[in-house]
């Protein structure tokens, strides 16, 4: 029997949009780690296996919340794909077509920002609503702690980007460039 409700009971609360520097409370790894130790065995291995990219096609998972969530973001970024091919006068014949149109105004606002931060702040709180509108209605279930993995691998990344270090990538990268023309 799973015991769904230490497991959910061990999860501290925490925020996947966050502007504070604040440490998270709790890592993928030891979330992982919960998982291994509360689920049966199958629905450990999905969540050791959940990622913030979705395979290029779909499979089922099992997981009627991960199969939408999948889906939403392969949609987005196949979005993402095609309107940067556009901008770059690149052919996007390999990229398939998404006809979700919420999917397809947020591609066009990201990559319409000045800001590569704020495109993938913006991105992220997106994604951040996409789940929240997935999200099982039975805090106690799989899928809820599936959700939880996911919020907190988004809160995970978005912690790794600092506006200083990527201005002093980009300068590097800007040098670089301009040494090798010259």
């Amino acid at each position: 029997m799973e015991h769904f409700y230490y497991l959910v009971a061990q999860l501290p609360a925490f925020k996947a949009v966050d502007e504070s520097n604040a440490k998270l409370p709790i890592t993928t790894e030891y979330f992982k780690d919960l998982c291994q130790r509360f689920m049966s065995a199958k629905d450990a291995a999905v969540a050791a296996s959940l990622s913030l990219e979705p395979p290029l096609e779909a499979h089922p998972t099992g997981s009627e919340f991960l199969d939408a969530w999948y889906a939403k973001e392969r949609s987005l970024r196949f979005a993402l794909a095609q309107l940067r091919a556009l901008k770059m006068k690149k052919e996007a014949k390999d990229i398939p077509a998404t006809t979700d149109g919420e999917v397809v105004q947020v591609a066009r606002t990201a990559t319409g920002m000045d800001s590569p931060l704020s495109a993938e702040q913006f991105l992220n709180e997106y994604r951040v609503s996409v789940l929240d509108r997935l999200a099982p209605l039975d805090n106690f279930s799989v899928d809820a702690v599936y959700n939880y993995g996911l919020h907190l691998m988004l809160a995970e990344r978005m912690k790794k980007f600092s506006r200083d270090e990527g201005l002093a990538s980009y300068h590097k990268i800007y040098d670089e460039i301009l040494g090798e023309n010259k």
